[in-house]
C-alpha cells in the first residue's frame, strides 16, 4: 500500500456515529481531511454544522489538557485547515425526513441542553483555528477540490443522504467521472431490514432519488462511474458495534445514561464528549434489545481509511475496486425505490432467479403450508417462511457455513463476513451491480482502532 496520505472529503450529517466516525477520521494518518461538507439527515443542516464545531472544540480541549496527545490527531492543525461548508438541506425530490427520533433534536442525543458545558460558544471563524469556514455551497468546495487534486487520488466518503454527490455530478459530470478517485458510501439494506422503516436504511430512504441518479441510472454513463465505488450496506456495517459495557470498562468507569450524567471533571474531555451523546444513544439502543453502539458510519471511514483509490485502476466498468487484504466486495443488482408509501428507500432485489427460491411451478400457498407444518415439529420452535425473518440483535443469525458467523466484540475473530449465499450478483456474474463491501477484517479489529485512535486506550 502507498504510504502517501489519501485525500479526502467527508460528506455527512452528524449524527452520533457521524461524530465517531470524524474523531476517527482526524486520528487517522492515513488520511488528510480536505473538507467536510454538511448535509440534511440525522438533524438539520445547521445543527450538524455545529456538531462539527462541538467536536473540534472537545479536541481543543483535549490537547489543551494533554498536549501530548496532539500526535493522536493528525488531522487537526492550523498549518492544514480542513475547509467546513454546508451542503444540502434537502432532497433532490419529495419530503423532508430526518432521524431526529435516534439521534435527537441537536443530532448528538440533546446534549444543547443536557450538557451545556459543551456548547459552542462563538462561530467566529478565530475560535476554530483548525477549520476553514467556507460560505460556497458544499457543492462547489467539493467539486473544486475533486478538480484541483492530482487526478483520481481523492476519496469521497459519503456517511448520509447522497444528495450533495448527485448535485456535483450535475454540476460537472465530465470531471467527476474522471477525476474522482473512489466513493465509499454507507447506505442501504439489501437481505436484511431497514433500520428507518422495515425494509429501507436511512440514508437511501432520505433521498432515495439521489441513490437511483448516481447508482441505477437509466444510463450508466450518467451516473458514477462503479469501478471507483464501494456500498457499506446495513448487511455489513451492523455486525460492527462496541458493547456499551465494553466501552465503560476500557475508556469511561463512570459511564451510565441520562439518568447520571457524564461530568467534565476528572476525564479526558474527548471522553467527556463521546459519553455525553452516548448517553442517551445507549437507551434508545437498549429499547431495541441491544446494550452497544452500531458502527454504521465507522465502518465507512475504516473502509476508506484502508483501501485507497488505485490510480490505474481496471478501466472496465464490471471489474471490482481494488481492495487490500480482509476486504471482500460483490456486485449486487438492485433498484431503487423511490415513491413507495411503505417501501420508500428499499433496495428491490430480483430474486426470481435466486437457485433458493421455490421451483418453477410449484404452488406457494401449497408449498408454504407444507413449510409451516414442518417448522412447527421443530422443538416447538415456530417460524413462519412466509417473509424473511428480523435479524436478532444479540445473537448472530445461522449461516449455512458457519464460518462465516458475524465476529462479537467480545470473540477475538478477526473478519466479518455478510450472508455466504447465492446472489443476484453472483448470478449474473460480475457484469453489472453496484460493488458492496461483504467482508471487513472484523468487527474487534475496528473496536480496537476506535480505542487506540480516537480515546488513546490499549486493548
Amino acid at each position: 500500500m502507498s504510504t502517501a496520505k489519501i485525500p479526502v472529503i467527508i460528506d455527512t450529517d452528524p449524527g452520533v456515529d457521524d461524530i465517531l466516525a470524524l474523531l476517527l477520521a482526524l486520528a487517522s494518518p492515513e488520511i488528510e481531511v480536505l473538507a467536510i461538507i454538511i448535509s440534511f439527515g440525522n438533524t438539520d443542516a445547521e445543527a450538524s454544522y455545529v456538531n462539527v464545531l462541538k467536536t473540534y472544540q472537545a479536541i481543543h480541549r483535549q490537547l489543551e489538557q494533554f498536549p501530548q496527545d496532539a500526535y493522536r490527531y493528525v488531522n487537526f492543525s492550523q498549518e492544514r485547515k480542513t475547509i467546513l461548508a454546508v451542503g444540502e438541506d434537502g432532497p433532490l425530490e419529495g419530503a423532508l425526513h430526518s432521524a431526529k427520533y435516534f439521534h435527537g433534536r441537536d443530532g448528538l442525543g440533546g446534549i444543547t441542553q443536557s450538557h451545556p458545558d459543551l456548547n459552542v460558544d462563538d462561530n467566529h471563524p478565530s475560535q476554530h483555528p483548525q477549520l476553514e469556514l467556507s460560505s460556497k455551497p458544499g457543492v462547489e468546495v467539493a467539486l473544486d477540490l475533486i478538480k484541483s487534486e492530482p487526478e483520481r487520488t481523492i476519496s469521497y466518503i459519503a456517511l448520509g443522504p447522497l444528495t450533495n454527490l448527485a448535485k456535483i455530478l450535475r454540476l460537472d459530470r465530465e470531471a467527476v467521472r474522471d477525476r474522482i478517485g473512489r466513493v465509499v458510501c454507507m447506505g442501504g439494506a439489501l437481505d436484511v431490514p431497514g433500520n428507518h422503516n422495515p425494509v429501507s436504511e436511512f440514508n437511501v430512504f432520505a433521498d432515495p432519488f439521489a441513490v437511483k441518479e448516481l447508482l441505477t441510472p437509466d444510463d450508466f454513463e450518467q451516473g458514477l462511474p462503479l469501478n471507483r465505488f464501494l456500498l457499506l450496506p446495513l448487511d455489513i456495517t451492523t455486525p460492527h458495534e462496541i458493547r456499551f459495557p465494553y466501552y465503560k470498562e476500557m475508556v469511561d468507569p463512570a459511564f451510565e445514561s441520562t439518568a447520571f450524567p457524564s461530568h467534565p471533571e476528572g476525564k479526558p474531555p474527548i471522553v467527556h464528549f463521546t459519553s455525553s451523546f452516548f448517553e442517551r444513544t445507549r437507551e434508545v439502543m437498549t429499547q431495541f434489545g441491544k446494550d452497544a453502539m452500531e458502527l454504521h458510519d465507522i465502518a465507512a471511514v475504516w473502509c476508506a481509511i484502508e483501501n485507497p483509490p488505485v490510480r490505474d485502476e481496471d478501466p472496465d466498468p464490471a471489474v471490482l475496486p481494488v481492495l487490500q487484504q480482509g476486504w471482500k466486495a460483490m456486485r449486487r443488482k438492485f433498484g431503487v425505490e423511490r415513491l413507495g408509501e411503505l417501501t420508500r428507500g428499499m433496495f428491490v432485489i430480483d430474486r426470481r432467479e435466486d437457485p433458493s427460491a421455490y421451483a418453477p411451478g410449484a404452488n406457494r400457498a401449497k408449498v408454504q403450508a407444507e413449510l409451516d407444518r414442518l417448522n412447527f415439529q421443530h422443538a416447538g420452535v415456530y417460524e413462519s417462511t412466509a417473509v424473511p425473518a428480523e435479524v436478532e440483535v444479540e445473537t448472530p443469525p445461522v449461516f449455512k457455513d458457519r464460518s462465516h458467523v458475524h465476529a462479537q466484540v467480545s470473540t477475538g475473530a478477526t473478519a466479518t463476513d455478510t450472508l455466504n449465499r447465492p446472489s443476484d450478483g453472483q448470478m449474473n456474474g460480475v457484469a453489472g451491480g453496484v460493488p458492496c463491501i461483504t467482508r471487513t477484517p472484523g468487527s474487534a479489529a475496528l473496536v480496537k482502532l476506535l480505542l487506540e485512535r480516537v480515546w488513546g486506550v490499549r486493548s
